[in-house]
């Protein structure tokens, strides 16, 4: 499947439904379709997607389409992640916040022993946050600037 016939593929799905959850999980694979199609790519690229688009099996009628959809979506957002270095916006943003609540609980839990250990705890998250938000939104700009963002 190309990466056209899966343009009109979604949206000819987007036209059938009414369902508001179907209709976003269809937008945003027509938006990472639209951003792949305008960027260029090497024959063996555009092969690889193009198989990657067949495999997922598209054109199969699930019974829970938005979640067979959201899968399909995912899927794909970790082959371009994997074999291309492509990521989606605020990618390194989303997993280094949730990294740095993850460490800053263990680091509040740590501090919260000498003081209060609600304030500890309210500390760390904090702290986890800011620098997670910080150095995702820093690992973001590098994308960015090295084209390696849908």
């Amino acid at each position: 499947m190309t990466l056209q016939e899966a343009h009109n593929f979604f949206e000819s799905l987007k036209k059938g439904t009414a369902k508001k959850s179907e209709i976003k999980v269809y937008n945003q694979f027509i938006d990472i379709l639209k951003k792949l199609e305008n960027r260029v790519f090497t024959t063996d690229e555009i092969q690889s997607i193009e198989a990657e688009l067949d495999s997922l099996k598209l054109k199969s009628n699930p019974e829970n389409r938005t979640k067979f959809f959201k899968n399909a979506r995912s899927k794909f957002e970790n082959f371009l992640k994997q074999t291309l270095s492509l990521t989606a916006k605020g990618y390194y943003t989303n997993l280094s916040v949730s990294l740095g609540v993850l460490f800053g609980v263990v680091f509040g839990t740590l501090i919260g022993e000498h003081f209060e250990r609600s304030l500890g705890i309210s500390f760390g998250v904090c702290m986890g946050l800011f620098l997670g938000a910080y150095i995702g939104r820093r690992l973001d700009a590098q994308a960015k600037e090295a084209g390696n963002m849908l």
